[in-house]
């Protein structure tokens, strides 16, 4: 590499460190202009502090809950549901995928099934769930996988089906059976779609195992938020909210970061 191209490189790669710099102090800023602004507008009373607390009310409910040592507990069952649901519903999402991919006429007979599925709110499965599974984890853990895994198998099945037909008919040309057409071709080709999947099944499990918890639990964030709800103590209920938009994050955050690690 030239001098000239070094010097390139270099000036590039401080272009983009001055970009993330930049976008990350934004987004700092506008966090904490929200945070200052709803801590005001609920101690002036312009917003109801009954109704939507405020940051400094908030951290103490989570300093006391820690302290009592319920909030490890909430957090940690949730998380566990999450990651368990999340994990399985990319599983199971990829696996149905394949195997309707490997056999296109129960592709066709499943997916009108597939679409109405789809489209169904997942909390209507709730009560089925619980009366089958139990009040318990194993029921929210269903729920997540009921959220996610059928928007994964299809938008992996449309990944496998738009696989480019020239790499299809090259691998026929050296003698490729359907196995090694899978395994060389439609899979590698498709990998982009599975590695979205992954980012948008973060939001699909924390959505299942929240209202899931709603439902049918006695411990995590969602059975939080009931619980205040139930003692009209709105301070829980946001706790819990934000909580849960912080995790949330950080899950998003490490699954982006392994999707890119992937990507290179």
């Amino acid at each position: 590499m030239s001098r000239d191209e070094r010097e390139r490189l270099e000036a590039y790669r401080r272009k983009k460190r001055r970009e993330r710099l930049s976008i990350g102090t934004t987004q700092v800023a506008l966090l904490l202009a929200f945070l200052l602004g709803w801590e005001v507008l609920s101690r002036a009373k312009i917003l109801d502090p009954l109704l939507f607390s405020r940051p400094s009310l908030i951290a103490e409910t989570i300093a006391r809950l820690a302290a009592e040592g319920e909030l490890g507990t909430h957090i940690a069952v949730t998380v566990l549901e999450t990651i368990a649901g999340f994990l399985a519903g990319t599983a199971a999402g990829v696996l149905l995928a394949a195997l309707l991919w490997f056999s296109p006429f129960w592709a066709r007979v499943l997916d009108p099934y597939l679409v109405v599925l789809n489209s169904m709110p997942k909390v209507a499965l709730g009560p089925l769930f619980i009366v089958a599974f139990g009040s318990g984890m194993t029921a929210i853990f269903m729920m997540a996988l009921a959220v996610s895994v059928i928007v994964t198998t299809l938008v992996v099945y449309g990944s496998f089906q738009a696989t480019d037909p020239n790499y299809l008919k090259l691998a026929r040309s050296f003698g490729a059976n359907r196995r090694q057409l899978f395994t060389t071709v439609v899979f590698p080709y498709a990998r982009p779609a599975i590695l979205s999947a992954l980012k948008v099944n973060v939001g699909l499990s924390w959505i299942g195992v929240i209202v899931g918890e709603f439902l049918a639990a006695k411990a995590g964030l969602g059975a939080l938020i009931i619980y205040g709800f139930q003692l009209f103590n709105f301070h829980y209920v946001l706790t819990a909210v934000v909580l849960i938009a912080l995790l949330s994050a950080v899950m998003a955050a490490a699954v982006d970061r392994l999707v890119r690690r992937f990507e290179r």
